[in-house]
């Protein structure tokens, strides 16, 4: 690969402050966010919401360790009902929305937060040191993903934070750029120096506008010009499922064999909520699996 072509493929940035008083991750999800656009059929709406999703999935994943896992959940009482994404710190994300053709007529008072709507957004965390995944859930104060997730962090993990996420749109309504920023302070940053950095975050130009005319370390440069860094870690991210029909079939197996028996259909035809594919098994596999696990019941 050409080295132009990787500055410009969705990628990830992590940096520290040289005092360590800061972590700031930078990230290009343009190619993610059209991926999920095109496998779940949505509409503008739900492009935005799930791609600032997506984006800020793959932010705080990049602060996890080999194949820990992150999922942010946004549910709510507005017509997208929730939105959902999952993302590992080696950059991989999935996700998908509840309603996915879901619109708002914004030639009215609607704003970008009436999709969601009143609700909750929680966090889980898959770690290698628990058992069980960790989760918080807090109110969501605006419904735009952006102050919803630095609220999160502050409240449920105490760390202040600022959060900017973008998904840009041309005028033909096709996503031209997306990415974002997250900058959190760590032990010993003063009020001084989180006040700087906000105003930086505060009058930047917006990301999407910043990834058309440059490239991802122009963002860094922007956010950080206020402090020395040292550049941690890079690596591509991709919109990636690990779904398979393996998979699949252990959750069918799981069922009654009755009930796998019961069903009369020639096929029965089983799809992926993360990446809409879909998986075909046939009467006699369905009928094999309803055996095998009659089997390990007896």
């Amino acid at each position: 690969m050409k080295k132009t072509e990787f500055l410009r493929r969705d990628r990830l940035l992590r940096a520290i402050g040289q005092n360590g008083h800061f972590r700031i991750s930078v990230i290009k999800t343009t190619e993610i966010v059209r991926a999920a656009r095109e496998k779940h059929g949505l509409s503008l709406l739900t492009s935005v919401l799930l791609g600032r999703t997506l984006t800020g999935a793959l932010l705080l994943a990049s602060n996890l360790k080999g194949e820990e896992r992150i999922q942010i959940r946004m549910e709510g009482n507005g017509p997208v009902g929730s939105v959902t994404a999952e993302a590992t710190s080696n950059g991989e994300v999935r996700g998908y929305v509840s309603r996915p053709q879901a619109e708002l007529d914004f030639r009215g008072q609607s704003s970008l937060g009436d999709g969601i709507g009143v609700g909750v957004l929680t966090v889980s965390k898959s770690l290698y040191n628990r058992s069980r995944p960790v989760s918080g859930t807090v109110a969501m104060v605006r419904g735009n993903v952006n102050e919803d997730l630095a609220h999160y962090l502050l409240q449920s993990e105490q760390i202040p934070s600022a959060v900017s996420l973008d998904v840009a749109v041309d005028e033909k309504g096709g996503i031209s750029e997306a990415g974002g920023v997250l900058v959190q302070a760590m032990p010993g940053a003063s009020p001084g120096e989180i006040g700087r950095l906000e105003e930086n975050i505060r009058n930047m130009p917006l990301i999407g506008s910043q990834l058309a005319e440059g490239y991802l370390e122009d963002v860094l440069e922007e956010v950080s010009k206020s402090i020395e860094v040292k550049e941690l870690a890079r690596y591509p991210v991709d919109f990636f499922c690990r779904c398979s029909k393996d998979r699949f079939r252990n959750a069918l197996a799981l069922l009654d064999p009755d009930e796998l028996l019961s069903m009369d259909g020639v096929t029965e035809e089983l799809v992926c909520h993360y990446c809409s594919k879909r998986y075909v098994f046939s009467r006699e596999e369905l009928d094999a699996i309803a055996q095998k696990a009659k089997i390990r019941q007896n």
